[in-house]
């Protein structure tokens, strides 16, 4: 059997993100989900999953987590068997983008949250198609269950994050960078100069995706991960 498998969700999100992936790998590997939603700063994260997680494992952060699981990979690369980064991003917060948090976190703590994330989920960040309703209703969904309170916290931990590129050039386990075409968020551009940093990454770039790639193209985004794990194909 393969090692367990460390999924990481986003921003607001919670393993429903990952549902599909979840219910097609469990039967090959362990896989679990470990919640991004304690600390405010990503080295707080990290430390706090590290007490927590098996002695060795594979990773995979989507969005917000994967900025965490590079903070894994910076702490503990030796027990990282394996990263995927998906539609995420490895440069420290630009001033303005960090500012433009500010009005968000009080918007939050005054009870517009959802609001918020309306506003932040712009339907752009999702591929254009007939499920991408589908897709926003359970962003929202994931995020009502979080509640402001970590809406605040994870916000003010994106404004704090370090500069990631050197953990990336310093990566010596199979990695696997995945993003949809249409993420406005985190562009194909972003995605292509990561693969560069680390050393032998497969770059998979998914057409029909946006910045959820894992419900947007459930069955594209599992089979890239089944092959970055080594996982037998699953024959339908």
């Amino acid at each position: 059997m393969a090692e367990p498998l460390v999924l990481l969700p986003g921003l607001m999100c919670d393993a429903r993100l990952f549902g599909p992936q979840i219910a097609a790998l469990s039967s090959d590997t362990a896989v679990m989900v470990g919640p991004i939603t304690q600390g405010e700063r990503v080295e707080e994260i990290a430390s706090g999953l590290l007490d927590q997680l098996p002695g060795r494992f594979a990773l995979a952060g989507l969005s917000m987590g994967g900025i965490v699981a590079m903070e894994i990979l910076r702490r503990a690369p030796d027990r990282v068997t394996r990263i995927a980064l998906m539609d995420t991003n490895p440069l420290a917060e630009t001033p303005q983008v960090a500012a433009a948090r500010e009005p968000q976190i009080v918007a939050a703590r005054t009870g517009r949250m959802l609001d918020v994330m309306r506003e932040e989920m712009k339907p752009n960040y999702l591929a254009p198609g007939p499920h991408q309703q589908a897709v926003l209703d359970l962003v929202m969904d994931m995020a009502d269950a979080l509640g402001p309170e970590v809406f605040v916290r994870q916000s003010r931990a994106l404004q704090r994050r370090r500069d990631q590129q050197s953990t990336l050039r310093k990566c010596k386990v199979p990695a696997l960078v995945l993003c949809g075409a249409h993420d406005a968020l985190c562009p194909v551009k972003r995605h292509e100069f990561m693969s560069e940093l680390i050393p032998y990454a497969t770059l998979k770039v998914l057409p029909n995706a946006g910045h959820l790639p894992t419900l947007e193209q459930p069955d594209e985004t599992t089979q890239a991960l089944r092959d970055w794990m080594g996982l037998p194909l699953v024959l339908r």
